[in-house]
């Protein structure tokens, strides 16, 4: 789940062009905003405007290009924000309304479909939502956006959260042909029968050639709590789910180094906050490491740094707080706060806008995309299309414990910490165009 930083900032008044039913679009501009208003993250330098961000993983060419997700709809499963105060829970469109007035950006193409949270204020949203709605917005502004909300209560155990994300997972099939996903738990949380059951929709999606992806979770290589279980994190090496499962696009996280004036790309590393810096006395780092349920898939074949088991993550994005986009909150007033995107929560939706502007390259689904990504990882092109991480690792540290889970450090190629990287994405959107197919087995 994504952390931010919270600091106010005063902002003028901003239209909301669009009223909230659930199945109604929302709409949104901006009148004149003050001076005061850019503070925050971007001043502190603990943020990058949204075009900086896009000029880092070469998006911004595509777009000037005019590839920039028309014509494609990204689907974003979301828990339902139970009413509270702001900016914890928000009203999304008065968010996308800042959002893109601040960033001369379009009105976003919204439609939040409440059916299987049973909410009663559909654009109530917490920040997780936002962060994931305002990534995609400004990676593939051209691209339409679909909410589909599934009560917190699946959280209450792990039997209801596979049948809560089987079920959205079904229901965003017919809404669009990119999926994406922020949140995971342990494999060991899961019976065989809940396995199945996730698997089950996944294999609707690959047949379906939608897209899957899934944020590989944020505590390196120690697996996530178990929903419902107890706070305190279980602390012993591990992967989650759904991101194990092999037709799951895994997105871990990474810490970008680029120019705070222009975007330019300078490097990255493996995202590790050490328990010290952590607002949660605990590592937060990039999720990684080696499924204990499903076996190599066949693309992994042949990949230096894998082994008998699916490896996790496939790729990776910026995760950390201090290096992430900016994102726009308000608090139903005339406040508002810009704070960085964190937490492969944030690659998640940053790679299903690139598998969108692909998909509007490609003029086509590109479903299952896994094959075609390790093509292309083990291809001349790779160094090309992708930043290829290689300092780091995601060995998790738990203090209160005297606990540490030895994790991996990143390596040329592939590795069980970023996966291959992260995107070049004016080189690798072509080539996912070229080597995908609608036709394509997802076995």
């Amino acid at each position: 789940m994504g952390r931010v930083r919270r600091a106010w900032v005063s902002a003028g008044a901003v239209l909301v062009l669009a009223a909230g039913g659930c199945s109604s679009p929302a709409g949104s501009a901006g009148a004149a905003a003050p001076a005061s208003a850019a503070a925050d993250c971007l001043t502190q330098a603990l943020c990058y405007a949204p075009r900086q961000f896009r000029v880092a993983y070469g998006i911004q060419p595509l777009l000037d290009d005019g590839i920039d997700g028309r014509g494609q709809t990204v689907v974003l499963v979301e828990f339902a924000a139970p009413p509270g105060p702001p900016p914890g829970v928000t009203d999304i469109r008065q968010d996308l309304a800042w959002f893109d007035h601040l960033f001369a950006l379009p009105a976003a193409r919204l439609q939040v479909t409440s059916s299987l949270a049973r909410s009663a204020s559909p654009w109530l949203a917490s920040e997780e939502e936002v962060e994931d709605t305002e990534i995609v917005h400004a990676a593939a502004p051209g691209a339409a956006i679909r909410e589909v909300l599934i009560s917190d209560a699946a959280q209450d155990s792990p039997a209801s959260a596979a049948a809560g994300v089987a079920a959205a997972l079904r229901l965003g099939l017919a809404q669009g042909a990119v999926i994406s996903f922020s949140h995971s738990w342990g494999e060991q949380c899961f019976t065989t029968a809940e396995v199945a059951q996730l698997n089950s929709a996944l294999q609707a999606a690959a047949s379906r050639h939608v897209t899957v992806v899934n944020s590989s979770g944020d505590t390196g290589a120690a697996a996530n709590p178990c929903p419902g279980g107890p706070a305190a994190f279980p602390a012993f090496k591990g992967v989650n789910l759904p991101d194990a499962d092999p037709l799951v696009l895994a997105a871990g996280g990474t810490s970008l180094q680029a120019s705070r004036a222009t975007g330019a790309y300078a490097g990255e590393t493996v995202w590790n906050t050490p328990p010290g810096q952590s607002p949660l006395g605990f590592t937060l780092s990039s999720g990684g490491g080696f499924s204990q349920l499903f076996p190599r898939p066949a693309y992994q074949d042949g990949v230096p740094g894998t082994g008998a088991a699916r490896g996790v993550p496939d790729v990776a994005a910026d995760a950390d707080e201090g290096t992430g986009m900016a994102m726009a909150l308000s608090d139903g007033g005339q406040r508002y706060i810009l704070a960085g995107t964190s937490g492969t929560s944030a690659a998640a939706p940053l790679w299903a806008a690139v598998i969108a502007l692909a998909g509007q390259y490609a003029g086509r689904p590109l479903g299952f995309v896994n094959p075609a990504i390790y093509r292309i990882g083990r291809s001349p092109s790779y160094h090309e299309a992708f930043h290829d991480i290689t300092t780091g690792a995601n060995t998790a540290q738990y203090p209160q414990l005297t606990i540490t889970i030895t994790g991996y450090r990143a390596a040329p190629g592939w590795d069980p910490a970023t996966g291959w990287g992260s995107p070049d994405a004016q080189v690798l959107v072509p080539l996912l165009a070229r080597y995908t197919s609608p036709a394509a087995d997802p076995a």
